[in-house]
């Protein structure tokens, strides 16, 4: 992160950018806030859902997918990205697993999607995209923070997803790895509150030089 600068008492933090100063603001803490929350309900609406199926059965599940859906919506809203193609291709991912889980939830019904995602694991690639994007989130977040749970989220969604899609992994087996994920989710979004906001927002002199990139006002090699 960069340095801090010293600032009158009351105002917003300033630091020192690769290119140029800049400040956390009150929106900026309240979109990092935001992004925190919107994980965390990722992780406990999944670890909910799996454990209401395994004791309950699948009936009544949906809701707890329209907070997973929601909440990672809101988490790629809110997720501070320096590459934008990097950014809308995690939104699209979101959009195409959501938009695969309506027409799961239409030809299934609502209480038969996880059984249906079991029996048939060929409807895992219409919401694969979705977890897509949340394995992208967890390699993003080792990556600037290289936390372990992290790399456990980028790699046990895949591992979970695709070993049941080529038949090696079993229902249960699968379920066991994706509840593990779904743990480790969590545990990277507990640690994550007491950081500094400047954390996940990260360097915006960066984020403002790449926006002057794209709209042509300066060369990819330009410095201020």
């Amino acid at each position: 992160m960069s340095s801090t600068l010293a600032t009158p008492d009351g105002a917003d933090p300033v630091f020192e950018g690769v290119y140029d100063t800049f400040s956390i603001t009150a929106t900026d803490r309240r979109e990092v806030l935001g992004y925190r929350l919107a994980l965390t309900a990722v992780a406990l609406g999944q670890l909910a859902l799996l454990a209401q199926w395994r004791q309950l059965g699948p009936d009544l599940l949906w809701p707890w997918l329209l907070v997973m859906a929601a909440g990672l919506g809101l988490a790629l809203r809110w997720i501070h990205i320096y590459l934008r193609p990097l950014h809308r291709a995690l939104q699209l991912f979101w959009l195409a697993g959501c938009l695969g889980g309506v027409l799961l939830a239409l030809r299934a019904g609502p209480g038969q999607m996880l059984p249906a995602l079991a029996q048939q694991p060929l409807w895992i690639l219409a919401v694969g995209p979705y977890f897509a994007a949340l394995a992208g989130i967890g390699f993003k977040e080792f990556f600037c923070f290289q936390r372990p749970e992290a790399i456990g989220v980028t790699l046990l969604l895949p591992l979970a997803l695709l070993g049941r899609l080529a038949g090696v992994l079993s229902p249960a087996t699968t379920a066991s790895l994706l509840a593990a994920e779904a743990l480790l989710l969590l545990v990277l979004c507990l640690r994550k509150f007491p950081m500094p906001a400047a954390a996940d927002v990260g360097d915006k002199s960066v984020f403002a030089h790449l926006e002057q990139q794209r709209l042509g006002l300066v060369e990819s090699g330009d410095t201020p």
